[in-house]
């Protein structure tokens, strides 16, 4: 699978490096393909939205090739012909040489057998206006009307294609196709509730190598050199040893399912530091996991500490949040310890002045509290503020949310696609602390162990679901088996297959 992703301003490079091909009777080509197979009853015939850009000549295009097959059409477009880009103008000549027409509004009467929405494609950052506006919650509501598929050209009209947000009112497709490379926009925020399945259409390119993706979808070829066999020569201590800082009083259970997250992704040991005073004296659940009063947690022969898990504010907590950062371990801060932070400057210093970078996973109102924000600006571009998170802090971060975006220090970044809304309920962010850190107690690199830990953890909750367990009710303690079980699948997998 091709993993690339790219922003707006990148796809108009490639477009202007490739201007002498026939792209938008490609991308017509492609879409017309689609439509033919998406088209549920051929007496109905085709709703197809044309806009005053280029988007609308794709829409041109498709529809054309769509009369050819012998499919009956509605174009609707209201601008001025002459007005068009060129290859716009070029296509709509090409559709009313064939004998198209097109009309100004959508008929009161029609029933449809599919909708095509050519209205804006990328590059659209603000509200769509006037009868464009009209159109998209008209093509919605007919769609739903009908039961019929609503096909996207690019990028579904009112969707920022580069940040995922949504405008009202924005296109809610079934199915998009999105032309040269996937968008950012498509996969994470708002994006995937309103893009349905997406299709790329590489429009017969070969790479430009002077315009490189923006960044790229995670896969477990992002990590699967590091999930390879264990030897049998093996003991416990050659899985390393995990440690999760965090339980204070009525919270010790965010550390419970934090160590047993770890220890069944395969720390060779698990030790917990609950700061509750009255702790119990075992998981009753998990005996495997060793309690500990947390000063002791620093005494034990870590490898790697996850630090937040029901963490609290106490001064305490404080204290030893500070002692975990000075620390040369491979760490991970979440939860608490992301708002001790952000309230704290001493710990500012001290995280970003870090000989190795922690791993930060913050979700969206964690990231706004780190950037001195607020969330709705997070959202808004979910990708930017990860960035900016990972060069304040010099750390990497994964931004929780659908669409997890994951930036690395040194300016990579990538989104993740595993998941379902399921895992909207208390203690996700706990189990998936609990499977970073085991990769990393075993020696994984800190970019492997997030790509995988994040991959994973969606991955397992989209195994439950399709197995029938969600995602309404499903919980966090669930994942932790599932996600066992598909690791050591991957891991099987990569033993018959290496990773290239």
């Amino acid at each position: 699978m091709d993993t690339r992703l790219y922003r707006s301003a990148s796809l108009r490079r490639i477009e202007a490096a490739n201007a002498a091909e026939p792209l938008m009777q490609r991308a017509g080509a492609a879409a017309a393909a689609w439509a033919a197979e998406l088209a549920i009853q051929r007496e109905r015939p085709v709703l197809v939205l044309a806009g005053p850009g280029n988007n609308g000549g794709d829409a041109f295009e498709a529809a054309r090739l769509l009369r050819e097959r012998f499919f009956a059409t509605c174009v609707v477009f209201a601008s001025d012909p002459l007005r068009l880009p060129t290859d716009a103008a070029a296509a709509y000549k090409r559709f009313s040489d064939a004998g198209g027409t097109v009309t100004g509004e959508i008929p009161d009467n029609g029933r449809w057998s599919l909708i095509i929405d050519g209205l804006f494609g990328i590059g659209l950052e603000r509200a769509p206006a006037e009868n464009y506006a009209d159109w998209i919650t008209s093509a919605n509501r007919l769609a739903a009307r009908d039961a019929c598929p609503l096909l996207a050209l690019d990028c579904p009209s009112g969707l920022n294609a580069d940040t995922g947000q949504a405008f009202d009112p924005c296109i809610r497709a079934s199915h998009t196709i999105t032309f040269i490379g996937a968008k950012p926009g498509l996969l994470t925020s708002e994006g995937p509730d309103h893009c349905g399945e997406i299709r790329v259409a590489r429009l017969d390119l070969l790479p430009t190598p002077d315009v490189p993706a923006d960044g790229h979808r995670v896969t477990l070829s992002d990590f699967a050199a590091h999930a390879g066999p264990r030897q049998l020569n093996s003991h416990k201590g050659s899985f390393g040893s995990a440690g999760v800082l965090g339980g204070a009083h009525s919270m010790v259970g965010a550390a419970f399912l934090a160590g047993r997250a770890a220890l069944k992704m395969g720390a060779g040991r698990v030790y917990l530091g609950l700061l509750d005073p009255q702790p119990p004296a075992c998981d009753l659940l998990q005996p495997e996991l060793m309690l500990r009063r947390p000063q002791a947690l620093f005494q034990a022969d870590l490898t790697a500490l996850a630090c937040g898990p029901g963490l609290g504010d106490s001064l305490e907590a404080t204290e030893l949040l500070e002692a975990a950062i000075a620390s040369e371990l491979p760490l991970l801060l979440d939860a608490d310890a992301l708002n001790l932070v952000a309230s704290e400057g001493n710990l500012q210093v001290a995280l970003a002045s870090r000989n190795n970078p922690a791993i930060l996973t913050p979700h969206p109102a964690e990231a706004a509290r780190l950037l001195e924000s607020t969330t709705a600006e997070v959202q808004g571009d979910r990708i930017a503020a990860a960035l900016e998170i990972a060069e304040r802090y010099h750390c990497h971060v994964a931004l929780k949310g659908c669409g997890t975006v994951i930036a690395a220090v040194d300016g990579r970044w990538w989104i993740n696609s595993t998941g379902n809304p399921g895992m909207a309920t208390a203690g996700m962010g706990d189990v998936l602390s609990g499977l970073i850190v085991a990769l990393l107690a075993q020696g994984w690199p800190v970019d492997a162990a997030l790509l995988a830990g994040v991959h994973l953890h969606g991955a397992a909750a989209d195994r439950l679901v399709a197995n029938g367990v969600g995602p309404i009710g499903l919980t966090a303690g669930e994942v932790i088996d599932a996600a066992r079980r598909l690791f050591n699948d991957w891991t099987d997998s990569t033993i018959r297959q290496p990773a290239p």
